[in-house]
């Protein structure tokens, strides 16, 4: 039997509706944990649990099709890079909405927060110190990735593999940084709109941070096993267009929230 297009057919699987499952689960505990709910904790367990399974599941399958089955052929490629531009153009929403209750809030403050931004008896952070470091790291990190991107190109594994683990130490030092200016913040999350509006913005992009970092951790393990070609190596560029991504957020993030608002 021969093929006569060059689009892939994919099997039935059962990895979409066990994430979904897990997803919905996972949101639902938290929602449950969070109005102080029983058994919530135990659902977000259980979510979390399902999920990372699926995923894990659902991403050797993929990895399996296009390495070792050939299925990803150049019409494919340009099908799952629409559908990552997608992907992102949907974040990029997810942002915009949590810039625009910023802005609705900081441009305009209503008098229950005294009409000024910061909100009286905010200690807002300084936007040079923690932010401006984290500023610099996350940049880097863009730089090394280009680097393992190029490298990927000009066939020069050694270089590949170096500039993908500076990138993906950069990133855990970025949330090692996070994680501290969170523990010493002396505001939280329930204090008023500024809380609200800073740590969801902040924190939305931390998880993408986090995400981001184990998107680069599986592709730096399919680097050393040798899937990527000159050629064909999507799924790192996938991963590339997600750390870009997030570092353009967090330039609007430091200059908006750290900077602006902070003043």
């Amino acid at each position: 039997m021969t093929q006569k297009h060059p689009f892939h057919l994919v099997d039935p699987s059962p990895w979409p509706i066990t994430t979904a499952t897990a997803a919905f689960s996972f949101t639902s505990g938290m929602v449950m944990y969070m109005h102080h709910y029983s058994g919530g904790g135990f659902i977000i367990t259980c979510g979390l649990i399902l999920f990372v399974t699926s995923i894990t599941f659902w991403w050797t399958d993929v990895t399996r099709e296009g390495t070792f089955e050939g299925q990803h052929t150049s019409m494919v490629q340009l099908g799952l890079r629409f559908g990552m531009i997608l992907f992102i153009a949907s974040e990029v929403m997810f942002f915009f909405a949590f810039f625009w209750a910023f802005f609705w809030a900081s441009l305009s403050p209503v008098p229950e927060i005294g009409s000024v931004w910061p909100p009286h008896g905010i200690e807002v952070l300084d936007a040079f110190e923690v932010p401006l470091l984290n500023t610099a790291i996350l940049l880097s990190s863009g730089c090394t990735v280009t680097w393992a991107h190029h490298a990927i190109i000009a066939g020069n594994k050694k270089d590949a593999v170096l500039g993908l683990v500076l990138t993906i130490v950069l990133a855990v030092i970025f949330t090692g940084f996070q994680v501290f200016e969170y523990t010493h913040a002396t505001f939280r999350i329930s204090d008023g709109v500024f809380g609200s509006t800073f740590y969801m913005a902040t924190g939305f992009h931390g998880f993408h941070v986090i995400v981001g970092t184990l998107f680069l951790s599986v592709c730096l393990v399919r680097l050393m096993n040798n899937h990527f070609t000159k050629q064909h190596h999507f799924g790192f560029e996938a991963a590339a267009w997600y750390w870009h991504f997030v570092d353009v957020v967090w330039l609007f993030l430091f200059v908006a929230v750290y900077w602006w608002g902070g003043h």
